[in-house]
């Protein structure tokens, strides 16, 4: 059964319990769960409970196991015709294409300051030349700012690809079809669809939230827009949020919906990245799978990166780098709201020039360690910035993205991190 839009409507082909839960659903999500379950199967809404899909029983999960034919649209080679397209893509998806054809790909979270074009042309400037993309995702405390497609063409000027985040929350689906388009016609490289948090984890929660989609619809209203000449398609995979054994079915609903790349969020370090890649793999998915590599560079920045992903981080990443500038809740309640509390006033203990070294370092080796796992072609080096901060975030995933080029295998080593992933992981 298809929507008025032509997406697969889950909600009309399963069965009661899933039509309620997504009635229930802060999101009103007819494709749930969202990436925002807690640990302990809470709901990303405060004073929720339970998820509500987390209470129908699994023989009731409606996604399938396995897509029935291998997904992904991507050129595996990158190949340019021409006229300089691969596929019919513009150049500047060509051209990224090619590159990750080649060497591993890094995309980069774009810190800077809301309404701010000066603070997003500092930072831009600071990754142009060092980065293939830079992420453009929601701004983790303030939810006004400018709009996507206003974004991506700010980076244009600056010579940095955009990778725009579309989210539901504050757009209906005749609004994201024109954000969608003028994203492309601003020079955006590729599209990032998500659902988006709820409106009451933001600075304003005064305003209601649309969810009028969650991401499967976003995801075909953009292949449908880019399909024959467009930016490319990406969706995030959450491995480690519950239910995390179904979590690989969810994903490729997204991925049928017609995605090209999907980044696999934190979960804990390189090992479980291997299993939830490994198993994306096996399962067809061809297209361009990137990694979230977390970059703390301050006591400030660790507390930011813990506010959306404390539990799933590698074992010690925090206060390897940090040291006694950073400590856990004292609870243990990895992953709650505003979980992740640094002591800031720990800071002159500890030199801060010590601290941006130590996260470097740390982020880089890690990166690289990511890269090394079969079937990742890149890395999405993710974090935020407190007030004040941004350009210097900016500034150390540039100086991230020229340690992991530079010590990078020559080209080819894609290819045979592909052939290596089709005999351990089986089809790719």
């Amino acid at each position: 059964m298809l929507d008025s839009v032509g997406v697969v409507d889950i909600g009309g082909i399963a069965g009661a319990g899933w039509r309620a839960a997504a009635a229930r659903c802060p999101k009103t999500m007819t494709h749930g769960p969202c990436a925002g379950v807690g640990a302990d199967r809470s709901c990303e809404v405060p004073g929720f409970g339970t998820c509500a899909f987390l209470e129908i029983e699994p023989a009731d999960w409606p996604y399938a196991a396995a897509p029935g034919a291998p997904t992904g649209r991507v050129p595996p080679d990158g190949r340019l015709d021409s006229s300089g397209s691969s596929a019919g893509r513009p150049r500047r998806v060509a051209e990224f294409l090619a590159a990750a054809a080649t060497r591993p790909v890094i995309v980069a979270d774009l810190p800077a300051a809301p309404l701010s074009a000066a603070s997003l042309r500092a930072s831009a400037a600071a990754l142009a030349g060092t980065v293939d993309a830079c992420l453009l995702g929601d701004h983790g405390g303030a939810r006004v700012q400018f709009p996507p497609s206003y974004r991506a063409r700010l980076l244009a000027d600056e010579g940095v690809r955009a990778w725009v985040g579309v989210n539901c929350r504050d757009r209906n689906r005749v609004a994201i079809e024109g954000e969608i388009a003028a994203c492309a016609d601003a020079g955006a490289v590729a599209l990032h669809c998500v659902t988006g948090d709820h409106a009451a984890l933001g600075h304003r929660a005064d305003a209601a939230g649309v969810f009028d989609l969650d991401s499967v619809g976003v995801v075909e209203l953009a292949a449908a827009a880019t399909r024959s000449a467009g930016p490319l398609c990406s969706v995030a995979h959450a491995p480690a949020a519950p239910p995390v054994e179904r979590r690989l079915p969810r994903l490729l609903a997204k991925i049928d919906a017609g995605a090209d790349a999907v980044f696999v969020d934190h979960c804990g370090g390189p090992g479980p990245v291997a299993d939830a890649v490994g198993e994306l793999r096996t399962a067809g998915f061809t297209g361009l799978v990137l990694v979230c590599v977390p970059v703390v560079t301050s006591a400030a920045s660790a507390a930011v990166i813990a506010s959306f992903a404390a539990g799933r981080l590698p074992p010690g990443y925090l206060e390897r780098i940090t040291g006694d500038a950073w400590a856990p809740p004292a609870n243990g309640a990895a992953g709650a709201a505003g979980a992740g509390v640094a002591r800031v006033s720990a800071v002159a203990a500890v030199e801060a020039a010590e601290i941006e070294a130590a996260g470097i370092a740390e982020c880089t080796e890690l990166a690289e360690r990511m890269l090394e796992i079969p079937g990742v072609d890149g890395v999405n080096l993710s974090g935020g910035a407190p007030p004040g901060q941004e350009a210097a975030l900016a500034a150390a995933m540039a100086e991230i993205a020229r340690r992991v080029l530079g010590v990078a295998a020559p080209p080819g080593r894609r290819g045979r991190r592909r052939a290596a992933a089709g005999r351990e992981a089986g089809p790719s």
